[in-house]
């Protein structure tokens, strides 16, 4: 596994960080996504998987924690358990070298705030 990320992404980022504090530079309202990755600090902490389920397990820096099916990602589907475990993580964002996927924390919380009303059975 690669936590870290490249020293050019990390520079960007950090340009980012400092565009941040300025006024104009979001563009557009805030929403509680947003709120919750850019203004109270929510991270992706670690990555979890298990193969003979099919389960990807997402630890969030708060303690929570996202599943999600490995095979519902195209990248993803059919990888080896090596494969999967070689991310790279900055927090928002992974991305896998070797199967040329990204996936971003804004997809994931998106995708559980459409799951609320979903019945755990049908």
């Amino acid at each position: 596994m690669k936590p870290s990320i490249s020293s050019k992404t990390k520079t960007y980022l950090e340009h980012l960080k400092q565009k941040e504090d300025q006024p104009d530079f979001y563009h557009h309202q805030m929403d509680s996504i947003d709120q919750l990755v850019y203004k109270t600090g929510l991270r992706i902490k670690h990555l979890f998987f298990d193969l003979d389920l099919d389960v990807m397990v997402v630890l969030l820096n708060n303690r929570k924690i996202i599943k999600r099916g490995i095979s519902e990602f195209a990248g993803l589907k059919g990888a080896s358990l090596n494969q999967l475990e070689n991310y790279e993580n900055d927090g928002t964002g992974i991305h896998w070298p070797d199967l040329d996927e990204d996936l971003s924390l804004r997809g994931f919380l998106q995708y559980e705030l459409t799951q609320v009303d979903t019945p755990l059975m049908v």
